[in-house]
């Protein structure tokens, strides 16, 4: 009887040190789950050029075939957060925006560059379309939550994931 006993209480005692000493593990950089922290806020680029948004940048009644496969969004309000999740072969960045007034649909984060790592940063934009007419409502009711995933390979020379949007932006850092 004693021999079960003394066994079950080894693994016990062992289980518990492992278990344990799990939290150092946790928190350093080895864990893939720490590769990419949480956004941090970072400094908006100035556009050149003063538009008007209320004058349409395209002109004439009709639109060609290569305009109707192109995505018309325009760059949502704010960023309030940014997630970056590891998955197998890439990872998931997760954005929500709040937009300047609501009906803002298909909402997507645009690459800046072509998906392509620009001096170890890759840039997306938070952009959606907009329904006219809507009301502004309360910030709840404008928030947007997008993901997208990116591969491995387009990881490969990022050392920072950001996202902009009209009046800020968010990044992550490796």
């Amino acid at each position: 009887m004693a021999g079960p006993m003394r066994k079950t209480v080894s693994v016990l005692l062992v289980s518990t040190l492992v278990l344990s000493a799990c939290g150092g593990f946790r928190d350093s950089r080895v864990n893939p789950f720490n590769w990419f922290g949480r956004g941090e806020p970072a400094p908006v680029a100035a556009t050149s050029e003063e538009t008007n948004p209320l004058i349409p940048t395209r002109s004439g009644l009709f639109r060609s075939n290569r305009d109707r496969d192109a995505y018309l969004g325009e760059p949502i309000d704010s960023i309030s957060d940014l997630v970056i999740e590891r998955v197998p072969g890439g990872a998931i960045i997760r954005a929500t925006g709040v937009a300047a007034r609501q009906g803002v649909y298909d909402v997507q984060l645009t690459p800046a560059n072509d998906e392509t790592v620009v001096e170890g940063v890759l840039t997306y934009r938070l952009e959606g379309l907009r329904q006219g007419g809507t009301a502004q409502g309360t910030p709840a009711t404008r928030e947007v939550i997008v993901a997208r995933k990116v591969t491995d390979q387009t990881l490969a020379g990022a050392r920072t994931i950001r996202v902009e949007a009209a009046r800020n932006a968010l990044q992550s850092r490796r």
